[in-house]
């Protein structure tokens, strides 16, 4: 799963929302807004980490005369300098920091649910958004591949059924 700023006021509001809904949190009407806002600045803070990790990444690339294909390789080795959490253990740290967050803000009146219950549906608003990605990602590689296999040598004729264009050349 991976985090998209798009998807920041989403995830917060739906959190928000349903931890109110189950009785898990109290939230004062006009402090709403306001957990929500608290909710996206821990989520656009985790992105801001991960954009300084991938500046570190592209000058150590650069310095050590890398390409860009061990960028991944790179990036975990700046990520574990820095104590980064990245993939799925990054998207457990930002639920753990907003567990956090909701036990001392102002903006939130009291806390009913035990950290692991609202553990569970802040990861289910999560993956719900950001599984979508995934899919979506799925989809465009998949699209891809038939696209690369029709256009291999060793693909249809281009006047031949289910090929385009024109009819292949006689000679004469």
């Amino acid at each position: 799963m991976r985090l998209y700023p798009k998807v920041i006021p989403v995830i917060s509001r739906e959190t928000i929302q349903l931890l109110m809904q189950d009785g898990d949190i109290e939230v004062e009407p006009m402090r709403i807004a306001d957990a929500e806002m608290d909710l996206s600045a821990i989520m656009r803070e985790y992105l801001t980490n991960e954009e300084r990790v991938n500046q570190a990444t592209r000058e150590a690339l650069e310095r050590r005369g890398y390409d860009y294909s061990k960028f991944n390789q790179v990036k975990r080795e700046m990520a574990d300098v820095r104590g980064f959490k990245m993939g799925d253990e990054g998207i457990e740290y930002v639920i753990n920091q907003m567990i956090e967050f909701l036990l001392i803000s102002r903006n939130v009146e009291e806390v009913f649910a035990a950290d692991n219950v609202i553990r569970q549906k802040v990861f289910a608003v999560m993956k719900k958004h950001l599984d979508v990605d995934e899919e979506i990602d799925r989809e465009a590689r998949a699209r891809l591949k038939d696209l690369q296999e029709d256009s291999s040598p060793g693909g249809p004729p281009s006047g031949g059924p289910g090929g385009t264009g024109t009819p292949p050349a006689v000679p004469v």
